[in-house]
């Protein structure tokens, strides 16, 4: 930051002109349609979401920034530079003139083209992004030393956030593959359906609606694959109590399960409720109680042995069920208690590291991330001239 502050005080001391993109920028659309996508094709092909699919076929060779004309409007952009093709649909931007480094421009529209768009659209609902719209869209002009250099410290930001995302993404391959391994065990232990050593209530029925900003602790389905991970000692939502009376109920150390899902994956995801309250649960979701270290039988409802096994229980289509009982008959291997808790132990670690939102690689990446905001806001903050 007084790298840059020294070079505006040198360079634009009494601040930068503004531009509108129309008078800086050839603005088009594409001519491909979605299904011209091919697997593996040469080259990128720009529709209308964050994925960028491939096509064998270029129509622009440039430096540009591409715009979603549709979808999550003012959210999605895109920096190219090489050969690519767009479809009909979305907006490339190309800068003529030497006045501009494109990379600079593309940073400004993430933080700022949005915050345009729905000013411009006052109370109507943005539905899509027309020509004229990105046309009047202004951006700051400082001289391409100051813009360089924004740009330097913003792809630094970007390139330490890609290296911590892929190294997490590493670590969690290597956490599931031990995950499995610890889980597979010779003939000296044996394996027992679930029904021998625990049995299963389903939930209640209370509703989203039903939730309070206090009361009772609950947990509705929904929420076991978005908003809670393995071990869960406080809730998120609440209910009044005549609905917590006829609610079924988790005690600690009880095992929650989701049995509703629109994707295999999610279908029975879990977690350990460890409370010191009773929680009431919702339908969708059933209630196991045993007689196990709790962590270990969560753990091994996340291999790939139990959605093997899961696999064949589930069905439906667009929602995918597993009927509560069946799930009895699946089949877990079952170690001593003190084995289990080894177990435990070291996938505790490999969990912290992957998942902790206050400590591992994931806590790192968030305040990265906030780090980067902060500093693109400010960089990319100046003062017009005359204003």
């Amino acid at each position: 930051m007084s790298n840059i502050d020294e070079l505006i005080k040198k360079l634009c001391p009494d601040g930068v002109e503004y531009k509108a993109i129309e008078n800086l920028a050839e603005i088009t659309t594409g001519s491909s349609n979605g299904n011209e996508a091919e697997e593996g094709g040469n080259y990128p092909f720009f529709i209308r979401s964050q994925i960028v699919k491939r096509k064998n076929e270029w129509e622009y060779d440039e430096e540009a920034i591409i715009i979603p004309g549709e979808g999550r409007i003012g959210e999605i952009y895109h920096y190219i530079n090489g050969k690519y093709a767009i479809h009909q649909r979305v907006y490339r931007i190309h800068f003529t003139g030497n006045l501009i480094n494109v990379k600079f421009v593309y940073y400004y529209f993430c933080v700022f083209f949005k915050k345009f768009i729905l000013k411009k659209a006052v109370s109507a609902t943005v539905k899509s992004i027309r020509k004229p719209m990105i046309e009047k869209f202004e951006i700051p002009i400082p001289p391409l030393e100051v813009q360089e250099e924004i740009v330097h410290i913003l792809d630094s930001f970007t390139e330490l956030t890609a290296e911590l995302t892929a190294e997490l993404t590493a670590r969690k391959k290597q956490y599931e593959y031990y995950r499995d391994k610890l889980f597979t065990f010779g003939d000296d232990v044996p394996r027992v359906k679930l029904k021998d050593v625990a049995t299963i209530i389903r939930g209640g029925n209370f509703q989203k609606k039903d939730f309070r900003d206090e009361g009772f602790p609950c947990i509705h389905y929904g929420q076991i694959y978005t908003k809670y991970g393995m071990k869960v000692k406080n809730t998120i939502s609440f209910v009044e109590g005549e609905i917590f009376e006829k609610s079924k109920k988790a005690q600690k150390n009880d095992i929650i399960m989701a049995v509703t899902s629109e994707n295999l994956k999610d279908l029975c995801k879990c977690l350990v409720w460890l409370g010191d309250e009773d929680a009431a649960i919702s339908g969708d979701a059933v209630i196991i109680k045993h007689n196990q270290n709790p962590s270990y039988l969560a753990y091994y409802f996340y291999t790939e042995m139990f959605f093997t096994q899961k696999r064949r229980l589930a069905h439906g289509t667009k929602v995918i069920r597993v009927t509560p009982s069946n799930l009895l008959d699946i089949e877990i291997p079952l170690p001593s208690l003190e084995e289990q808790e080894r177990i435990v132990s070291i996938l505790d670690k490999f969990d912290k590291l992957c998942n902790d939102l206050t400590e591992g690689l994931p806590a790192e990446i968030e305040a990265r991330k906030k780090q980067y905001e902060y500093y693109r806001d400010k960089l990319l903050t100046f003062k017009e001239i005359g204003k």
